[in-house]
């Protein structure tokens, strides 16, 4: 099961094997799409090219039957809401993707749906556009405050949109909580080096004696974590920021240097065992090594995240 179709359905365009979906307190597994009081947005916008930004966004209330003043009372205040009242009588060629995109929500918003289903809305937008039009998109739906429900493969877009987030799998669900949590307490190690930008750096390291080795530099773990190991490897995960630069860490081959402004992001590699794990660390507020420098790290051992070395599974 993939992510749109879950959400198709939520809408009621795919058929359920087994159990229920529920808006509010009403059973809609059976219900038919018309009559679930739903609206979706979709990734290609989907809009009549032959109408008006107008008459797209009354679209639906027209087949309805509503009234055309009452239609145009509602539709001009969600352009009103959405800035898109000066292009009310143009067609959809002549728009930005961004200004499209709009015209699409305001035709879900004009319904006052209970729920608004969006599937990748923004995936056909420049970087740009996508942080300005995200950022609308947040600040719209809190101002609603109607349920959304909101598909993405952009963990960012997940991250700074989303209340409560799930993360799917191969069709299985790993995880639904805040993003905060997502972030600070992964329930395993997929969850771990999906959520954040840059990801976490995940090493599969030795265990021995209560602590786990990465390359000279020996890491104790938790008492917890120690019994919980089963084959005397454990994976480790590390975030970027919870890296120091230390005398006695371990030493890291510097292969590339992003620099972000008040962040800069160091790509390097650790020599362990004739082999190199790749590592990444956020360098902030002092010196940054430059390419091919080698730079000595240790991590916050307050901020370690230890999952199963088979299951992947967090440990702490």
């Amino acid at each position: 099961m993939r992510k749109s179709t879950s959400l198709r359905m939520l809408a009621g365009l795919e058929d359920v094997d087994y159990g229920s979906i529920r808006i509010g307190d009403r059973d809609v597994t059976a219900v038919p799409p018309k009559e679930r009081d739903v609206a979706m947005v979709f990734q290609n916008y989907a809009l009549y090219p032959h109408m008006t930004v107008a008459e797209n966004m009354g679209f639906a209330l027209k087949i309805a039957g509503m009234p055309g003043s009452d239609i145009a009372t509602r539709v001009a205040e969600v352009a009103g809401i959405l800035d898109l009242t000066e292009y009310l009588d143009r067609k959809p060629k002549a728009l930005s993707g961004g200004q499209r995109q709009r015209v699409a929500m305001g035709r879900a918003i004009v319904r006052e749906p209970q729920v608004f289903l969006m599937d990748e809305p923004l995936s056909n937008l420049d970087a740009k556009l996508r942080v300005q039009t995200r950022t609308q998109i947040a600040q719209l739906q809190r101002r609603l405050g109607t349920t959304t429900v909101y598909v993405t493969h952009d963990q960012v877009e997940a991250m700074t949109m989303g209340d409560r987030v799930a993360v799917l799998k191969g069709g299985l669900l790993q995880q639904c909580a805040s993003p905060k949590e997502l972030y600070e307490k992964p329930v395993n190690s997929f969850v771990a080096g999906f959520i954040g930008s840059p990801g976490m750096n995940l090493l599969t390291l030795d265990v021995g004696d209560g602590h786990a080795s990465l390359g000279a530099l020996q890491i104790p773990l938790e008492r917890a974590v120690a019994d919980a190991v089963t084959d005397n490897r454990v994976i480790l995960g590390v975030r970027p920021e919870a890296w120091t630069v230390s005398d006695n860490g371990a030493p890291v081959e510097v292969d590339v240097v992003e620099e972000l402004g008040a962040d800069e992001f160091v790509y390097g590699r650790l020599a362990v065992d004739g082999s190199h794990l790749p590592i990444v660390a956020r360098f902030t507020g002092h010196h940054t090594p430059a390419k091919g420098e080698t730079v000595h790290l240790t991590p916050n051992t307050a901020k370690l995240h230890w999952f199963s070395s088979t299951t992947g599974l967090r440990l702490n």
